[in-house]
């Protein structure tokens, strides 16, 4: 080979390389800044709803006759989304936005914060970082249309709008960034935006920290070596709140069905629903399960207490807030559930009902999501990495009996839970 064939190889050679690095660094760059800016906007924005949400919680607890102005709210949910929201189709529109089938709409950012925020002044059953994931994926959207962004760039964006929001609101930054990695296709993980998704998350619960949206922790005391029994004991736990993940989403869908035979109007199906919760809370003669549910939550993992009651009744209150029309979300419910669930199953199998409480909690979330990575950064971050086996236990068992269920209809299960092979279901919501 003459010399000039060999300089002029090495000259192509080394101009590719050169090409390679630009690219990349371009890339780096370009969405190391975009990811910034969105955890940024959407970490304030998000601290606002935080804050909004605690004051409409607070003014509900102090002046407890709220709560019978829930069919008025429910009302103004209603009118405003006939009005402003029409195509709205909630978390699943976000979704189907990083598929590239979809827009979220502008209005969505006002109308899920207004709507929310109503829902838990009046003392819905709902949660927050549903309504978080609309918020942060409708804003992210905006932001870049306006940045003229073509689609793939744009349904990363949206990504981080969802993986922001779900920081700033629950602190949980690595669990957040993997969420909206796995939750839209189960069993395949878009990698692309995994650097991204991870910048807004840390940007996003950073601005919520200094903005006063303190990280939830929990304190589950004395956690135990596992052994062979308190393995088996804590598989019972989790079969059990994986079975009834199931059955808390064939509830969401089957009351969803009622609503629609018994109350065509929309109108008069959310006053239904709203004289139907007001009613089953004063016969109950407590607020525990009005709003997300927190206060049980902290009950049954960090004191061991939970009535056998709160988790059913929890179930059934929330599927009839969220079926209604009220907005909010299912995540934080679930985990209301799950914990008590959990704290229940501990008491009667006499074995540690506050990390009970911990595992029923993620292996219920694990269950409507089918998002076992997620579930285990969550118990990483919420509990820390004390009672690891007993979470990997807890995930494992219940990603593989909770079945192709799911609180999300546009979600899908790529490959099958049972066989190593592909199957592309959707869930069953």
């Amino acid at each position: 080979m003459e010399k000039k064939d060999i300089c002029m190889r090495i000259k192509e050679a080394t101009q590719y390389y050169i090409g390679e690095v630009r690219q990349t660094s371009h890339n780096f760059i370009k969405w190391s800044i975009l990811a910034i800016v969105t955890g940024g906007v959407i970490g304030v924005l998000s601290s606002f709803f935080g804050h909004a949400l605690s004051m409409a919680t607070n003014f509900r607890e102090e002046h407890t006759w709220i709560i019978f102005g829930m069919p008025l709210a429910g009302l103004m949910i209603v009118l405003l989304y006939k009005k402003f929201g029409k195509d709205d189709g909630g978390t699943n529109q976000v979704f189907s936005t990083v598929r590239a089938r979809d827009e979220v709409p502008a209005t969505a950012a006002p109308l899920i914060f207004i709507s929310t925020v109503l829902t838990h002044l009046t003392g819905g059953s709902a949660g927050r970082e549903g309504a978080a994931i609309q918020l942060g994926g409708s804003v992210a959207n905006q932001m870049g249309r306006i940045m003229k962004l073509d689609d793939e760039d744009t349904h990363v964006i949206v990504m981080c709008g969802m993986s922001a929001a779900f920081a700033a609101l629950f602190g949980t930054p690595m669990a957040a960034a993997i969420f909206s990695l796995e939750v839209i296709s189960v069993g395949v993980m878009y990698y692309t935006a995994l650097m991204p998704c991870l910048l807004s998350s840390l940007m996003a619960a950073g601005v919520a920290g200094a903005m006063g949206i303190h990280a939830e922790h929990f304190q589950k005391g004395f956690v135990p070596d596992m052994t062979v029994i308190f393995g088996m004991k804590i598989g019972i736990v989790v079969l059990v709140c994986s079975i009834v993940s199931i059955l808390f989403c064939m509830v969401l869908k089957q009351v969803g069905k009622a609503y629609g035979r018994w109350f065509n109007n929309k109108y008069s199906r959310i006053v239904g629903a709203a004289v139907l919760v007001i009613g089953i809370n004063l016969i109950m003669r407590t607020s525990d399960y009005m709003g997300a549910g927190t206060e049980l939550i902290v009950k049954a993992v960090e004191l061991g207490e939970a009535r056998p009651w709160d988790f059913f009744l929890k179930l059934v209150l929330t599927a009839l807030t969220m079926k209604a029309g009220f907005k909010g979300g299912e995540i934080v419910p679930s985990f209301c559930i799950g914990a008590t669930l959990g704290c229940t199953l501990g008491q009667l199998l006499g074995f540690e009902p506050r990390l009970c409480a911990a595992c029923g909690m993620i292996a219920f979330f694990c269950g409507v999501t089918n998002c076992p990575i997620t579930s285990m950064l969550i118990a990483f971050e919420l509990f820390g990495f004390e009672g690891v086996s007993y979470y990997l236990v807890a995930v494992a068992v219940s990603y593989a009996t909770s079945g192709y269920y799911g609180l999300y209809k546009d979600q899908t299960i790529v490959y099958s839970k049972y066989k190593a092979k592909y199957v592309n279901q959707k869930t069953r919501s």
